[in-house]
């Protein structure tokens, strides 16, 4: 190739090098620390993927009418459904590797599917502005979400591309259009997206249904009708417990935040600003100043000009307008009489959290970045090439914020701090955290059989993942009726701490073993922060769940007061973990 050539294809293509470095080096870290990799704990190792483990170690993915052996046993139904492309992926590989594809995927699935949605949207500008298209693209697909449900979150344009496909209604095979439509659930998740994807289509029928337009009526009526189909068909087993099970559920005991309207003005400000934490987006870096200084010139152009009507159908304002709205939706779900209303008109919602409209947030400012670069990169060529470099910037941001689950930012930072200083960090890795070999030790000494078990200095998850049964557990929707019987057994604990106490009556998802004098005594790292060696609990309400043994990170300094007995002291090999594993008598 000649000079010329050369820059031209490096001009077109230059977004290949950096997605393609930045998948190469996911890959190389995740997959040469392996299971010495540093993976986020909340909500993650401390549940979702203990759940995956338990129900590979009980052979459950695809059963029927059984039980799980965590918070005293619950329906396999309580969790995620095997009709789902992210459960797969568990199914077939084991536990850590399931982790690293889902994480590469949910990249590459973000990246292509905003992709689709922009080709779709720009028709023949497409090939003009491929680059920023990848690029933004890529940022939306790097983005830290809840690693459980990232597909969800990185699939949102994949569904705004294939109802569009289906309203515009151009396609001679239009029945391809639903079929897909109707498998879109497998990676998507119904209470996080699902539902409001459906009453925003019904929002838009009635809209067109005002206008006239019958044909896009009927197409994306049907659209609804085939998209609730896939949700039922994929998420069976949650529809099954909404719709036909009888247990009452801790839902029913769920106490949610009641704020003033100050209150609720300063949340709304701060969403708007920074997001929440299971969807961190980063967007408050560069996605935002870049919107807000766009959306200023380009309304103040309009106001000049005196293009009133371009101001309220700019396809950029309307989607700033849809980001505040569910802003402003989060803010009043804490707004008690309203909240009420809603569950008093639609009693099946009690308990559901409307303003989940914030996790449609993410996808709406990056395609705001995308619609404010777009008109930049497209006004010449200096212009292009700021827009280039502001993407990558955002890109930047994403990838060297450590957030909640930035995997690969603890793991590269962790991993060159004990390079350099010579010790490791007092996080747990991957491996240290589910310690393997040390609980097949401990199995294999006192004679494990399946009994039930807890965990007091550590997340129950840890058992779990090592095939011991737990009454202790993590679970947003479980037994009213064994909530209330787990609290028999850590009352002595609660009555000594009120916020523990408020933490468990007004939520409950956490039925942990708790401490009587720290807020938490629960602890993900190799030093166990706790000023009390003694154990608040109910020996006797733990002997009636079926308790037997009792999983200590701390040497218990009243294990005689409260009838334990000590069977034994076992710690990894490594150092980084000391197990104490006692026995109720009785």
């Amino acid at each position: 190739m000649t000079q010329k050539k050369w820059f031209l294809w490096i001009t077109k293509y230059w977004f290949a090098f950096p997605i393609g470095g930045f998948l190469l080096l996911m890959a190389g870290v995740f997959f040469g620390c392996g299971e010495r990799s540093y993976i986020g704990v909340h909500d993650n190792m401390d549940l979702f993927l203990a759940q995956f483990q338990m129900l590979k170690n009980t052979d459950s993915f695809w059963k029927h009418g059984v039980d799980v052996p965590f918070l005293g046993g619950v329906s396999r139904d309580n969790l995620p459904s095997e009709f789902s492309l992210y459960s797969l992926l568990y199914m077939i590989f084991p536990t850590y590797t399931a982790y690293v594809l889902g994480l590469l995927l949910k990249i590459l699935l973000g990246m292509v599917s905003f992709r689709l949605l922009a080709k779709e949207l720009l028709g023949k500008r497409y090939m003009a502005c491929r680059p920023i298209v990848y690029m933004t693209g890529f940022v939306y697909g790097i983005v830290w979400f809840f690693p459980a449900f990232g597909f969800a979150f990185a699939s949102i344009p994949l569904c705004v591309w294939l109802l569009v496909k289906v309203y515009r209604g151009k396609e001679k095979r239009w029945y391809l259009w639903y079929a897909a439509l109707f498998a879109y659930p497998l990676v998507s998740y119904f209470s996080y997206h699902g539902l409001f994807i459906l009453g925003y289509l019904v929002l838009a029928v009635l809209w067109l249904a005002c206008r006239k337009k019958w044909k896009p009526v009927l197409r994306l009526l049907a659209a609804v009708f085939v998209l609730a189909a896939g949700y039922v068909a994929c998420e069976y087993r949650l529809f099954g417990q909404m719709l036909f099970g009888d247990e009452v559920t801790i839902r029913s005991s769920i106490v949610n935040a009641s704020l003033s309207l100050p209150e609720i003005g300063k949340e709304i400000g701060q969403v708007f600003r920074e997001g929440i934490f299971h969807a961190e987006d980063i967007h408050g870096k560069v996605a935002l100043p870049v919107c807000a200084v766009y959306f200023v010139v380009n309304n103040i152009f309009y106001i000049r000009k005196r293009q009133w009507r371009q101001i309220f159908q700019d396809p950029f304002n309307l989607v700033m307008v849809f980001i505040l709205f569910n802003c402003v939706v989060y803010g009043l779900y804490d707004f008690e009489p309203l909240r009420t209303l809603v569950e008093t008109l639609l009693p099946p919602l009690q308990g559901w959290q409307f303003n989940r409209t914030i996790f449609f947030n993410p996808f709406l400012w990056y395609a705001a970045l995308f619609l404010a670069l777009l008109r930049l990169y497209e006004a010449g060529v200096w212009q292009m090439w700021l827009a280039n470099g502001l993407v990558c910037l955002a890109a930047l941001s994403v990838i060297l914020t450590p957030t909640r689950y930035n995997d690969l930012y603890h793991t590269c930072y962790n991993r060159a701090y004990e390079h350099f200083h010579g010790q490791e960090v007092d996080e747990f890795t991957y491996e240290q955290f589910y310690a393997v070999e040390l609980f097949d030790e401990i199995k294999a000494d006192i004679g494990y059989q399946g009994e039930w078990a807890a965990a007091y200095g550590f997340h129950p998850a840890v058992l779990e993942y090592n095939g011991i049964a737990t009454l202790d557990g993590y679970l947003g929707f479980y037994s009213q009726q064994y909530k209330e019987d787990f609290r028999k057994v850590i009352a002595p604990a609660l009555a000594r701490v009120e916020a523990t106490r408020i933490y468990y009556d007004d939520w409950g998802a956490r039925a942990y073993l708790y401490s009587g004098t720290d807020l938490s005594i629960v602890s993900a790292t190799k030093t166990v922060y706790a000023t009390d060696d003694n154990l608040y609990m109910d020996s006797g309400a733990f002997l009636a769940l079926g308790g037997k043994y009792l999983f200590s990170r701390i040497e218990l300094a009243n294990a005689a007061a409260v009838d334990l007995e000590l069977l034994g002291e076992y710690t990894a090999a490594d150092g980084s973990m000391t197990i104490y594993v006692y026995t109720v008598k009785g």
